[in-house]
């Protein structure tokens, strides 16, 4: 069986600043304090977990931080991922750079209204496609561009529901049913 996983000795100024941190404004540095403190204890990661109302996996990961950083654990680090995804390369992002200079009309828009969903019409299908560019041909209708349903009007809804009005009886206003 595993020995159970518990911060190293603290020295007495690293205690101070741990229990000093337990004041702190910052909720992030409270809860850190208070999982290197419990695990100080002799705690085991689970109690502390439960207790704080956290994975296991967060104190274990907070106790390898502390052994690795010592006591600059107890501020947030950036949270941006280390590398980025990356749709377009250069060429790509020139070539689309050149095609927001360009004029709607050229691909048949009347007005730069609806340019906004060509052009993101435009990327999706370069992103599904990387074969097709901006500087492929485009036909005088433009690619195919992914338009927003219309917003059904309650009307359309109760007729759904219910199916179409009655005949309305225009020489007293009845209903004929």
């Amino acid at each position: 069986m595993q020995t159970p996983l518990c911060v190293r000795p603290l020295t007495a100024d690293e205690r101070a600043t741990l229990e000093t941190g337990l004041r702190s404004a910052s909720a992030f540095t409270v809860r850190r304090c208070q999982m290197l403190l419990a695990s100080a204890e002799g705690q085991p990661t689970t109690t502390i977990a439960q207790a704080l109302r956290c994975t296991d996996q967060t104190v274990r990961n907070a106790i390898h931080a502390f052994h690795q950083r010592a006591l600059a654990v107890l501020q947030p680090q950036s949270s941006r991922p280390h590398t980025m995804a990356v749709i377009f390369d250069a060429g790509a992002c020139e070539s689309l750079q050149a095609l927001l200079h360009q004029s709607p009309r050229t691909f048949g828009q009347p007005t730069s209204l609806g340019f906004a969903v060509f052009l993101s019409g435009m990327c999706l299908a370069a992103i599904q496609n990387p074969k097709v560019s901006a500087e492929s041909p485009v036909s005088s209708t433009g690619p195919t561009v992914l338009q927003p349903k219309p917003i059904p009007r309650r009307s359309d809804y109760a007729t759904r529901l219910h199916g179409s009005p009655p005949e309305r009886d225009h020489d007293n206003g009845s209903a004929d049913r």
